[in-house]
């Protein structure tokens, strides 16, 4: 059907399972949605008109009065939803799929100099790498591709041929975009870094560099354990290592296979490398072995193109004035739901976190943030993070079961692993970073410096070795500041009970009293 006929004012009570909050008409990018029957996922808020001539926001809908309401017609429909709700590349791309290149001509056209025209142009020409039959504008302001008021933008290049700054955080190869929330605001407001560097001033270089070493090996271990793997301390002390050194060597294809031979410690059952097959995160039928996926990674074929997209982003956003933490969310998330490799991808995926913010040098140089432990400690909230992303794209994915019970991917798939709404993980990493700069390292820090009183006061009264001080506070961690029986008769048989209730004293003092 031609463009032109369809009709978008759709009045509704629910959309494609989302109840509303009230009956209305569907408008922006639900509608387009709707009308073209495009496959993708339901954006993270709809826009809906309400005939109350009531104007609120509440879980995935955005209210609006009649007097917003579109005309109906794509263009109006497009305007909106630009004025609005912001860019939705994954919709723009599917749309410009379905509509031959003389009516998207014939829509630019409609108000050729307008700011919304303008903006499609560029959007068509960007990301379907062909031109259009039309002149170079050569009159008009220079209008900001991305409105700033809704989602976050990079600085941007200027085309003349559009009159547009392109300010998308990315590439056409890739460009998840991020929604200004409320909740991320806050957080940048904060200014979370120079809140680092002010708590840390004042503490010993000696306890700073003890805290880092301790809450590196925590890290490497947390990043196993989320995983469901129990490594051997040299395993973890290995990997801690490479995560030390995070942000000192570029990215690149050969950096991720680097980092990937880290982490799997024995290659034998692993096909090593960028993967030559279909992948998935999810279970097997335990009777008949067929994949349950709970994740479909991105088609093997694509692996190289995509990856080749996000290090171009990951260059540009580390040149230009982007907040670190919503770079280190477009990369590191962009590679987990890439899933270029068989095995490896989820620790290599918390490293970028980390190799970005090191290089955006966010926080207290030489203090890693240990931001597995963060997401160790919100585990569930890190899964629903991975699969408010995931669970929506399985029903677009089309595949068949191979005879190892992998998955093969049928459809072409590429432009939902580059061209998603980030807003939902980069909140989530924003929440791990402010829990590791208020909790995780001043917890660390407080412990390492009553850690230090408790180790005088034992050298002062017994001149205690420092392994059995070690020992000894280990015993008293553990049993909430008491000495174990065992511990009494046997590690420490030496001690008077009277020593030992004294000993006990001051830990309580000095640890649990603060």
């Amino acid at each position: 059907m031609h463009q032109s006929n369809k009709r978008f004012s759709l009045e509704i009570s629910a959309f494609q399972g989302r109840k509303t909050p009230e009956t209305g008409i569907l408008a922006g990018y639900g509608a387009i949605i709707e009308a073209f029957q495009l496959p993708v996922p339901l954006p993270r808020t709809l826009v809906l008109i309400s005939p109350k001539k009531r104007q609120y926001r509440t879980d995935g809908w955005m209210v609006l009065t009649s007097r917003h309401q579109p005309e109906d017609t794509l263009y109006k429909q497009l305007v909106f939803a630009l004025k609005y709700e912001g860019i939705n590349l994954l919709v723009f791309r599917k749309l410009f799929d379905v509509i031959p290149i003389k009516e998207i001509e014939a829509l630019v056209q409609i108000e050729v100099l307008g700011q919304y025209s303008r903006r499609i142009w560029f959007l068509y020409e960007w990301l379907t790498d062909s031109k259009l039959s039309l002149p170079d504008l050569d009159r008009g302001n220079m209008v900001p591709l991305v409105d700033e008021k809704l989602q976050f933008a990079c600085s941007g290049t200027r085309s003349s041929r559009h009159k547009i700054i392109n300010n998308l955080p990315g590439t056409n190869s890739f460009c998840p975009l991020i929604h200004k929330t409320e909740k991320l605001e806050q957080y940048m407001a904060a200014g979370l870094a120079a809140q680092s560097h002010i708590y840390l001033q004042g503490i010993r270089k000696d306890i700073l560099q003890r805290a880092s070493a301790f809450l590196l090996l925590k890290d490497s271990k947390a990043s196993f354990t989320i995983e469901g793997e129990s490594p051997k301390s040299k395993r973890a002390a290995r990997w801690g290592q490479a995560i030390g050194q995070a942000g000192m060597t570029d990215l690149s294809k050969e950096e991720l296979i680097r980092l990937q031979q880290l982490v799997i410690e024995n290659p034998r059952f692993v096909d090593m490398g960028f993967r030559t097959k279909g992948g998935f995160v999810g279970e097997h039928d335990r009777t008949s072995g067929e994949p349950l996926p709970d994740h479909i990674s991105a088609r093997w074929q694509d692996i190289d193109p995509l990856i080749s997209g996000m290090l171009h982003t990951n260059e540009l956003l580390l040149k230009d004035d982007f907040d670190a933490v919503l770079t280190a969310s477009i990369i590191a998330f962009g590679f987990i739901f890439i899933h270029p490799f068989e095995d490896g991808n989820g620790r290599i995926h918390r490293y970028l976190i980390h190799h970005v913010l090191a290089k955006k040098k966010f926080g207290q140089q030489g203090m890693i943030f240990p931001v597995s432990s963060s997401i160790l400690d919100h585990l569930n909230d890190y899964r629903n993070v991975l699969e408010a992303y995931s669970h929506p794209l399985l029903e677009f994915i089309e595949w068949e079961e191979t005879l190892d019970h992998n998955v093969n991917v049928l459809n072409e798939t590429m432009d939902y692993y580059r061209y998603y709404d980030a807003t939902t993980q980069a909140e989530f990493l924003y929440d791990c970073v402010h829990d590791t700069i208020e909790n995780i390292i001043p917890k660390e820090i407080a412990y390492l410096t009553h850690y230090d009183e408790m180790k005088r006061y034992l050298d002062d009264e017994f001149e205690m070795p420092d392994k059995m001080v070690a020992q000894l506070i280990r015993f008293l961690d553990q049993n909430a500041g008491k000495l174990s029986k065992r511990a009494r008769t046997k590690e420490f048989a030496i001690l008077t009970e009277i020593e030992i209730d004294d000993i006990e004293r001051h830990y309580k003092t000095i640890f649990l009293n603060d």
